[in-house]
């Protein structure tokens, strides 16, 4: 070998386009066979935001009538609760928009006695008229291409005193 040789290239290094499809194919097959597994995780997901988010409403709802002496309510948009929520307070006849909760994504939710409306006394007690006495407040929270048997469904009891339990759809809250 002479040294004036010009030099050998060196292997080219990396994927092939054939290896890269095969490859995606794979990955592609074994996606289409895990998705449907992971579609009661997800409304799992969904229906515990839902509840969550109901839950954080009313402990602030709690919170502002103890601080405000009353006055206050949780009101269903539009009287359906899976349309949204919006915490209120009114005085003298004045009603303001403290917090606003938009429609859960894919999620259904009812409340077990048709009440569109919490009411909150200046204890933070929760009842379904104004100066009513205070009530249990039931919420069924499912995803809203099933039932409220799902088992993805939950259930949120919220005592009138505040504790809020959120327990699987077939559980009572009593």
């Amino acid at each position: 070998m002479s040294a004036l040789a010009p030099p050998t290239p060196a292997r080219a290094r990396g994927f092939t386009l054939v290896e890269l499809m095969v490859t995606l194919a794979i990955i592609a097959i074994l996606a289409a066979i895990a998705m449907p597994s992971f579609t009661p995780m997800i409304e799992r997901w969904r229906v515990r935001q839902a509840a969550e988010a109901l839950q954080s409403s009313i402990y602030y709802a709690r919170s502002e009538a103890i601080k405000r002496s009353g006055g206050i309510s949780i009101v269903a948009s539009g009287g359906d609760w899976g349309g949204g929520w919006t915490v209120q307070y009114t005085i003298n006849g004045t009603t303001t928009d403290l917090q606003t909760t938009p429609a859960p994504n894919k999620i259904s939710l009812t409340q077990a006695n048709s009440t569109s409306t919490i009411y909150l006394d200046r204890w933070g007690m929760m009842a379904a008229s104004v100066g009513g006495v205070g009530a249990l407040m039931e919420f069924v929270i499912f995803p809203s291409d099933k039932s409220a048997s799902a088992t993805t469904a939950s259930r949120l009891c919220a005592g009138q005193g505040g504790r809020i339990k959120i327990l699987a759809a077939s559980d009572s809250c009593s």
